[in-house]
């Protein structure tokens, strides 16, 4: 689902305040993502479930296989520091 690109991919939707949150931080840190709006696409819930194991939202995937759910910003962001995408 992602591209080298694109090395993360958000699963997400507009009702849900961590979505928006988290895609807000991504945004202002310029990190390239995929954003994968589960509103437009309600099939590719069942992919983000798959990825995590839980209903929970937003889903960040990143290059190294590993995954948030419902990160907070203080998560996102060292994960994008350890990655060297920050």
């Amino acid at each position: 689902m992602t591209s080298e690109n694109t090395p993360i991919t958000m699963f997400g939707a507009d009702w849900c305040r961590d979505c928006v949150r988290t895609k807000k931080q991504l945004d202002e840190l310029g990190v390239e993502y995929t954003y994968v709006d589960l509103v437009a696409d309600p099939a590719a819930a069942d992919v983000a479930r798959e990825i995590s194991g839980r209903t929970n939202i937003p889903v960040v995937v990143y290059p190294d296989a590993s995954h948030h759910v419902e990160p907070s910003n203080a998560d996102v962001e060292a994960k994008l520091r350890e990655l060297s995408l920050i």
